[in-house]
Formats: structure tokens, sequence, C-alpha cells
């Protein structure tokens, strides 16, 4: 019933209305919510663990009380006690719901884990890493020369390396004096030295010659995932690569959501600052145990994030950024220590924030700028970091122009009734024959086509669990293709379609992907709604810039991000991602953010680059632009209302039929006669 507690899933972001009293894995089962559970819900495995969360949430209309859910029982006692149950999780088989709730499903609490697919990319990079190993032999004191043990060595790194002026923190100091001694006198120092004029400090310190190497992380943190590299600092060599998803997600899946729960929620930008940087730590510790390595060895990290996950890493109130003109607390670049950061690593590890360019556009923007370099091309390239917020840039040798397009998560797959995040069993490539309408796809973790005969049997552990982000961009598209969504984005029906796959769906008309009778899988009219607002979105931002740099047309089209690498030009393009290009000249530079971050770490001549870089380039802030809405309008037509596509158009034939020609309440049109008085 309406009346009923609202019960919202994230990351999900599935929801619905559940009687008071219904435990919160029953909800999710229902609502066919990826929550764990083996032992029928007797709180024996914990599989189901789950994270309310309280406060108010005005993306999702409700607050959320402390009493939201029951109270701790007997049962969650007992496991906390034998095993221990992390702080603020609560089992779902035993929690119930008493009224409205927002509840964060973990990873770890997933059947289908998700697959953070954000690869690291090939690239030749210049290697000049801030630490640096220094083999040296230290004068022994004697008592004619009463100097300190730090004093000496300073003294050997100068001479023997012409590295002047070095510091050391406290817990060097604290080893020092055994180490020199244990070593007889040689010892490896790893120093780091900044860009920037910064004095060089010494990280890390080991009797004698040290064999070994230390390493570096690049992490991308954006507001759905969090991705790092693990670099060898001495080659340059990727060692390890893990994710994870953002856990900063159950306070909202967009950056705005968070600024709000910011707002009305007192401690709430420290309470998201915590939950960030608990899975940074777990991140790292994971890498680490991937590469078999100590954390203590992980001497420098270099991030890139949006402004809003840039602040609320740093510790700061996103407050600023959620209303014009956007003011960032600062947008230079940070260097400081990993311990004011609260990352587990050694005491004296430093860690770096790239610059950020201005406003919603950050340091994920100036990585890409740094990866993809649109200011040394000679012609004219756009470039887009596609995910819950898109960074747009376009430019060439003569200029760069930026700007962001709240997206929102539906590209992640959330708030699409089938959709889900990136894992094994969610389909991710799609063909629909134009002819008979019938579908045939791929899922993650197999390589056959759906109409295979083995197809079956390969899935069979993982079964047909929903879409992603990717597989929902080649649905919308291939849809449009086959005649059965229309340019306005309505799904016709059966008649007008030409299948049965077409259902009346309340007033509209839904199309069948998966015929299962217990999890059938399908696209709604809503859904298409959903991609049509975040592509619009998104190209307005792209065809602003252009109307800034006085063209029609670019010459090349970058996609960065996790969806370039797995969706084709063609779909992006016939969606009305992009704007008309030859297809060949759409490329894909995968997580370009990642890319960036690695070359800040393996390269410090590189951060001098880029906070030179992003000084020239030149903010573009839609929210106050005119032809924004103008173009949005425009953009919500699948490809474009207003745009002719003549590059498009020579490839492939796009349907012009409008389904809904009368305009009326049925979904087939045919407008009502007015009563008269």
């Amino acid at each position: 019933m309406a009346n009923d507690p609202l019960v919202i899933f994230t990351p999900s972001g599935k929801r619905g209305n559940f009687p008071v009293g219904t435990p919160v894995l029953t909800a999710a089962r229902q609502l066919g919510v990826d929550l764990d559970s083996v032992c029928g819900g007797r709180g024996i495995c914990s599989k189901c663990q789950v994270t309310p969360s309280f406060g108010d949430f005005p993306k999702h209309g409700v607050t959320v009380t402390e009493d939201a859910l029951s109270e701790w029982n007997s049962v969650e006692q007992r496991y906390d006690d034998k095993r221990g149950l992390p702080k603020g999780r609560r089992l779902g088989c035993q929690a119930t719901v008493q009224s409205d709730i927002v509840i964060d499903v973990p990873e770890t609490s997933q059947v289908h884990k998700q697959v953070v697919r954000k690869r690291v990319e090939a690239r030749d990079i210049t290697l000049n890493p801030t630490v640096r190993l220094y083999y040296v032999e230290v004068q022994e004191p004697d008592m004619h020369d009463p100097s300190g043990d730090l004093q000496r060595l300073q003294a050997a790194l100068e001479k023997e390396w012409d590295v002047k002026d070095v510091q050391a923190d406290l817990s060097i100091l604290k080893t020092l004096q055994p180490t020199l001694r244990k070593g007889e006198w040689k010892v490896t120092c790893a120093v780091h030295q900044g860009h920037a004029g910064a004095w060089p400090h010494i990280v890390a310190i080991w009797p004698g010659y040290y064999e070994g190497t230390v390493y570096g992380m690049a992490v991308d943190l954006g507001s759905t995932t969090i991705a790092g590299n693990l670099c060898d600092l001495r080659t340059g060599e990727v060692v390890a690569s893990s994710g994870m998803m953002n856990p900063q997600i159950r306070f909202g899946e967009d950056l705005m959501s968070r600024v709000s729960y910011s707002m009305m929620n007192a401690g709430g930008a420290d309470e998201m600052t915590t939950a960030v940087r608990d899975g940074m730590n777990a991140l790292f510790t994971q890498v680490a145990a991937e590469a078999e390595i100590d954390k203590s060895l992980i001497l420098d990290a270099v991030f890139v994030c949006n402004p809003v996950m840039h602040h609320l890493y740093l510790g700061v109130d996103p407050f600023e950024l959620g209303q014009a003109p956007f003011a960032l607390a600062t947008s230079d670049a940070i260097s400081l220590p990993a311990s004011e950061l609260e990352l587990d690593l050694s005491s004296t590890a430093r860690a770096y924030l790239l610059p950020c360019i201005a406003g919603h556009v950050g340091a994920d923007a100036a990585a890409v700028a740094l990866s993809e370099a649109p200011d040394k091309s000679d012609n004219l390239v756009l470039v887009v970091d596609v995910g819950t917020n898109a960074e747009i840039l376009l430019g060439n040798t003569d200029k760069v122009l930026a700007c962001s397009s709240p997206t929102g998560p539906a590209f992640e797959g959330a708030q699409i009734s089938s959709g889900q995040r990136a894992a094994p069993g969610a389909i991710e490539r799609v063909e629909i024959d134009p002819t008979t309408k019938e579908p045939r796809f791929k899922v993650i973790g197999s390589d056959l086509w759906s109409d295979d005969p083995k197809f079956q049997d390969e899935i069979a552990s993982t079964g047909i669990t929903g879409i992603c982000g990717s597989g929902i961009i080649e649905m919308v598209a291939e849809m449009r293709l086959a005649g059965i969504v229309d340019g306005p984005g309505l799904i016709g029906s059966p008649e007008q379609t030409g299948t049965t796959r077409c259902f009346l769906d309340g007033r509209t008309y839904s199309y069948m992907v998966w015929d299962d009778p217990e999890r059938p899988i399908t696209v709604t009219n809503r859904d298409i709604r959903e991609i049509q607002m975040a592509k619009a979105a998104l190209y307005s931002g792209a065809r602003l810039l252009m109307d800034k740099f006085g063209t029609d047309q670019v010459d090349r089209v970058v996609l960065a991000g996790a969806f370039g690498a797995h969706i084709s030009p063609k779909h992006a393009m016939v969606l009305g991602m992009i704007p008309d290009c030859p297809l060949d000249k759409v490329t894909s530079a995968g997580n370009a953010a990642g890319t960036g971050a690695r070359i800040a770490l393996l390269n410090k001549d590189a951060r001098a680059e880029i906070e030179k870089t992003v000084h020239a380039i030149h903010k573009i802030e839609t929210a106050i632009e005119p032809r924004f809405q103008e173009h949005f309008v425009n953009a919500s037509a699948i490809p474009n209302s207003a745009e002719p596509f003549p590059i498009l158009n020579s490839v492939v034939t796009i349907p012009t039929q409008t389904f809904n020609t009368g305009g009326g309440d049925k979904p087939e049109g045919g407008r009502r006669r007015r009563r008269r008085g």
C-alpha cells in the first residue's frame, strides 16, 4: 500500500513500499535487489549484512529516523559476540522495516560482485618519480667531529648524489641511529622530492644496500567507483590494480544528493569523509595483498576526483559547491602527508591531489587533459569523460574549453528498472533484428551471444541478472534502430512495432528483453526517459562548447571513462550522446583520468605541466548559459530533434515513425473529446 513505509536500496536505486515488520531481506528479494543469503534467514551466515542510513534525503523525498528499523535483536547480538559485525551494519534477515528507510547493500553482501572496469591503458610515460632510492656511505662520528648522525647523512647525500637540504621527520629520526649502525654506516634512503621547490624528505631508510623497490598508488576517486593502480616507482610497471564501489553511494548516487545530505544533516560531511577514507584504506589493503607487498612500502599516492569528492576526501564541507557560483575551497594542487588523509600507510608517505579547473570541473578533468592533451592537438578534439558527472573538454592548440554535465547515475545502470552495476550476469552487448524485433545479447562473464546453443550452459552459474550501463546504452540505441522506440522516446504498441515483445505496462508500453518467469528483463518507457535525460545533459554540454568555439562539427571524439571502452561509437551516436562525426574518428581512451593520475605519479614534471595547463583552460558554466536549455530540449530526442546528423544517417537508417500521433492519454495516441458543459 502507498501508506506503507518506503524502502530504498542503494546502489541499485530500487524502491518499494512494504508493510511495517517486513524483514529487509524479504523486501530486497521482492524488489530483485542483489542481497546474498544462504542460511534461510536464521542469522547464521551473515551474508545479508546491510547498512541503514539516517537523516534527510531530499532526492528520495524521505527523512529517515533512527528507529526506522527494528531494534537490535538477540540473534544479531549473538553473531556480533562470536564473529563481529562492522559498526553500523545490520543483518537483513533480522532487521525489519518500521518506517521510511534508505539501505545500502555493501559489495561484500552482493551475490554478483561489482566489476570495476577501469582498465590500465598502455602508455609510454617518462619515468621521473618523486621518490627515488639512494645508497650512501656515511662518515662515522668521532670525538673531533661532534655533528649529528642526520647531518652526516645529509652531507653524504649531497656529496654522492647532489641531493641538498634533505629533511627528516620525527619517525625517521627515531630509527636513524640504529639503522646506521646496523648497516655499518652504509644505508639506502628513499627520498621524496617534490616538483615545486619543496624540501626533499627522507621517507624511508634501510641498513646497507636495499635490493627491493618502493611503490606509489595512482587513484581515480569517482562518484560511483574507486580504482587504483599500484606502480613500481623504479620501473614504472603497474604491479597490481583493483577497484571497489565508493562507499559514499549510500548517501546519494549523484553528487548533488551528497551535497544535499551534507546540508540537511549535521555532521553529514564528516560522515561521508569517514566513509570514503575507510574505503580508500580498504582499497590500499586490497591492492597490497594482491601484489603481496607491505603497505609501508607505498610511499607516494596521487589522487584525481571531481570537486565534490575532492572536498569530501579532504574533509572540506562541499556546501559552497551546492549553490552558485560553485566556489572551490582551493583549485590549486595539494601536496600533503598521507597521514593527514588518515591513510593507513607509512607515517612518512606523501599524497598529491591534482588541481581542479573550476566549479564542478575537477582534478579528474585535469587528469584527462594531462592524459589526452587536447591543447597539443592540431585538429579540434572533443574529449568526453562519461560518468555520473560528465567532464567535457573541447580544444586544440589555440585554446581548450571545459564544462561539466550532471548526467546522473543512469549510465551506471541505476534508476533503470532492470538496471544494475557491471557484474557477471549483466547484459552488456545488444543487437535487435529490425525485421523480427528479436533481441540477442551478451552478458558479462561470457563471450557467447544469447542465441548460441551453448549460452545457457555457460551462464548457468550467474544467470541473467539485469542490464548494466553499457548494455542499456546499446539497448536503447538498438530499439531506436529497430523501430521499437520513436524519436521522442516512446515505445510503440505491438501493432505499431510488429512484435508482441512490446506489452502494455500501465499507461505506456515496455519491451520484453528476457522472458524469465522468476526474473524477467524489460525496458520500460521510464527507463527510456532516464537515458534521454542523461544523454541530453551530456550532449548539451558538448554542443555548448562547440557554440563557444563557433563550430558545428568536431574533427575527433575521444570517449573516456569506464563506458568509453565498452560501447560502440555507432550506438553512442544513434543515441545522441555525442555530436555527428565520422565513426572512425571516434575512439576510446579507457580510464583517461586514471591514466593521468598514473602519469602524475611516475613523472613529477607532469605535475608542474598540468598545474600550468589548467590555468589556460577556460571553464564554461552550463547553469548560466541561455542556450543550454535549448540544446537540452533538442537533445532529448533520439538522436536529436534539431541536429541533422548527416554522417550518421549515411551509415545507418533511422526509422521516422512517431507512435504518439494524437497526443492523448492513451499509449496509441488519439485525443479524447472534451465534454461540453
